[in-house]
């Protein structure tokens, strides 16, 4: 290949790389301004930037200079509006042969978006920047859009407008704020595993705030418009944050987090549901991490402030285990359920010698409600009672007068859920 085509084919390699380094920014159009910022440091170029002459465009004006190839940028003032400062730094300048090597800017009001008749400047006019420079604009409106306009100049008999690089800052009383700010915490000193709890914010110098994102451990998990938040979720160890955008424009990301929570866990076990017969007894086996701790109800049991003790309960009764650890508390339930299947005794000896006299049905008393009655071989009733009891025993007379030795039949209404039918049987007396 000749000198000659390798140089010609090094040039087209490096136009389009060029070209793909420096593709024409967005905001070579004005209705795609970039906006600008407070304490943010913006990277612009006008390089491949072109202009739009024609009646009512964007560069239809002619205060401060002569488009060539400008870029749009802009800002909104604050609540107080005042004075606004544009401080362009770093310039970095395409160096080619008839190309001009000044920049230019300055500030414009619009009564209409991007219609260059419109304009009126405001700000001061740059023509001649080389390296560092400021465009200052004072006393400007308040909540009022502002547009930046940068040209490269065709200085020195130029024939291609200056093509540039740089950083771009603004500040000033007119755009300043003042810096948000949100916390989080919780209404609770302390915090039990498994209860419901209120996280509140506090959100400053913020306006145009956004609904509050919550997070647990940087999940997601509530969105809301109030500054407080419920949850039973939380585990020792997790770490709530809140999140929230403010400003319309140049919105600004601000969010707390709690510290790692301590969470109190207070673990309860009952034991088991157990069985046992009427009369009998079982010990109770709840474990606990409390420091304190008791039984309920505690009537039927040997101790209701140990973990492991004797119960003796009449009917089926529910025990419940509470127990405290750094001031949160937790229960578990367990059942004991007593057999209290009637043991009819069929014989009984009423012969006055102090033992087994009276017709005993042990855990009959317990259903006061209960019928008994007591019939000869031939159907007459003999005896009849509500409630049987030691006091109510059949002691083996009807009216006053002693039965004879015989064997007598008894139908017991128990009148309870668990006993739906009367009980009948038979009875030997033995005297």
């Amino acid at each position: 290949m000749s000198p000659f085509k390798k140089v010609n084919l090094l040039l087209i390699l490096l136009t389009a790389f060029q070209n793909l380094v420096f593709g024409q920014a967005a905001y070579n159009n004005c209705d795609q301004a970039l906006a600008l910022c407070p304490q943010k440091t913006e990277f612009i170029s006008n390089i491949g930037a072109d202009k739009s002459l024609c009646n009512f465009c964007e560069d239809d004006f002619t205060a401060c200079f002569t488009p060539n190839n400008t870029i749009w940028m802009t800002f909104e003032t604050n609540a107080t509006g005042g004075d606004v400062n544009v401080t362009f730094s770093n310039l970095q300048f395409q160096v080619n042969p008839n190309q001009g090597n000044q920049i230019q800017a300055t500030v414009f009001e619009a009564l209409a978006p991007c219609d260059g008749t419109t304009y009126t400047a405001v700000g001061t006019c740059v023509t001649t920047a080389t390296n560092f420079f400021n465009v200052s604009a004072l006393g400007l409106n308040a909540n009022t859009t502002y547009y930046v306009v940068v040209n490269g100049a065709k200085n020195g008999g130029a024939t291609i407008a200056a093509e540039v690089s740089m950083n771009v800052d603004i500040s000033g009383s007119g755009i300043d704020r003042l810096v948000p700010f949100v916390s989080v915490g919780v209404f609770n000193d302390t915090l039990c595993q498994g209860e419901t709890y209120t996280f509140y914010t506090l959100l400053t110098n913020c306006s145009g705030a956004s609904s509050f994102n919550w997070y647990i451990n940087g999940d997601l998990v509530a969105v809301s418009d109030s500054t407080y938040f419920e949850t039973s979720a939380i585990q020792n160890g997790d770490i709530v944050t809140v999140s929230n955008s403010c400003f319309g424009q140049c919105p600004v990301e601000v969010s707390a987090s709690t510290m790692p929570l301590v969470v109190t866990s207070v673990q309860v076990n009952a034991g088991i549901d157990t069985t046992i017969k009427q009369g009998e007894s079982v010990q109770l086996n709840g474990t606990t991490n409390g420091t304190s701790y008791s039984w309920s109800p505690a009537f039927s049991l040997s101790s209701p402030s140990i973990q492991n003790p004797i119960a003796v309960p009449d009917v089926t009764t529910t025990y419940t285990l509470t127990a405290t650890l750094d001031g949160c508390s937790n229960s578990d339930a367990m059942t004991v359920f007593v057999d209290e299947t009637l043991e009819i005794t069929n014989t009984f000896t009423p012969n006055g010698d102090g033992y087994n006299d009276t017709w005993k049905i042990p855990a009959l008393d317990k259903y006061p409600n209960c019928l008994v009655q007591i019939f000869d071989r031939w159907g007459q009733m003999l005896y009849q009672t509500t409630g049987y009891g030691d006091k109510k025993a059949w002691d083996g007379t009807s009216k006053g007068k002693p039965m004879e030795a015989s064997v007598y039949f008894y139908v017991i209404e128990v009148r309870n859920s668990d006993f739906p039918k009367p009980i009948r049987g038979s009875i030997t007396l033995v005297r």
